[in-house]
């Protein structure tokens, strides 16, 4: 037996049919788009940087030389300078932003929450120019006049991290520009650690209260462990900040193509090569040179994020069990 609906409603039906079908192709498109841009930019930086890996093969991942006069390059120090510094971030930036996530859930009073966290939010709006600007001109001056002086004097006479602090203080390096990082992931991570430990049930934490569990108890027991995947998605995406910016490390890394093993020895990073020497790229190995950096910092983004990815899904696991 079949029912006969009233013109209206079949009209209506064919309507949200056709709604239906144009959303889902829209949203295909887009999807698709997506990996079309991503593929089209890994095969420009591929083809572009054939080149430079043609000329110095796996060389190129491990020589130290650039010299631009005999056509002579290696990635070397801008590989280690790009994980040194965003190594540095993460140690300062991760501990500061979930200090400040925790804060701001589990101890600010209430009508103070929303304008500190939207003080926080409000450093990733800050351009990195001017963090470069305010690095170079009052944060480098500061760490060469107290920190670095500091920490030559004290950690720097031991026998195990004395050569990461041998060196005279000038301000400008490494440590400079992880400081620099750090605070620039802050914001990024803050506000997903927020967000996340938002998504704790009250029921969760009124009941650890009720059996007498302190406040760093029920947030080392009960609101990391349920919120870990967050958390370390919002690390990674800290992490990914870190490893791809350019004009604030550029103003304050110095710039240089050696590896020291001393955090205020200056040094660079992949994308500070690319901003300073992109421009004054003359021949074609040159330039292959630096799209085989971007090339490489690609695959470490690229291989961070996967690792990323493998690690909240073993744990997804892990909880579901």
């Amino acid at each position: 037996m079949t029912i006969a609906l009233p013109l209206i409603s079949r009209r209506r039906l064919d309507r949200q049919r056709l709604q239906d079908a144009a959303f889902r192709g829209a949203t295909r498109l887009f999807a698709v788009g997506v990996l079309v841009l991503l593929g089209g930019i890994v095969v420009t930086l591929a083809f572009s940087a054939a080149p430079a890996f043609e000329r110095f093969g796996w060389g190129f991942l491990t020589s130290a030389a650039w010299n631009p006069v005999k056509d002579d390059f290696g990635a070397l120090p801008a590989i280690y300078g790009t994980l040194v510094t965003s190594a540095i971030a993460m140690l300062i930036g991760i501990p500061v932003a979930l200090g400040i996530a925790v804060f701001l859930t589990e101890l600010c009073p209430p009508p103070l929450r929303r304008p500190i966290g939207t003080l926080v939010e409000l450093l990733a709006a800050i351009p990195s120019i001017i963090y470069g600007i305010w690095g170079l001109f009052v944060l480098a001056p500061f760490l060469q006049l107290t920190v670095e002086p500091l920490l030559i004097d004290t950690f720097g006479q031991l026998p195990i991290f004395g050569p990461l602090f041998d060196g005279p203080p000038l301000g400008l390096g490494m440590l400079t520009g992880g400081i620099i990082l750090g605070v620039m992931v802050l914001p990024f991570i803050s506000a997903v650690a927020r967000d996340v430990f938002l998504t704790v049930p009250p029921m969760l934490r009124e009941s650890a209260y009720g059996v007498g569990a302190t406040t760093s108890e029920v947030v080392n027991n009960i609101v990391l462990p349920y919120t870990r995947t967050g958390v370390i998605g919002g690390v990674m995406l800290g992490l990914g900040r870190a490893l791809g910016e350019t004009m604030a490390v550029t103003f304050v890394i110095g710039n240089a193509h050696h590896i020291r093993l001393s955090l205020l020895a200056p040094g660079t990073t992949i994308s500070a090569t690319l901003a300073n020497e992109f421009t004054e790229a003359l021949s074609k190995l040159y330039v292959s040179s630096l799209f085989a950096l971007g090339f490489i910092l690609f695959v470490i983004t690229f291989i961070v994020l996967a690792a990323a990815k493998l690690m909240l899904l073993r744990l997804e696991q892990q909880a579901a069990k």
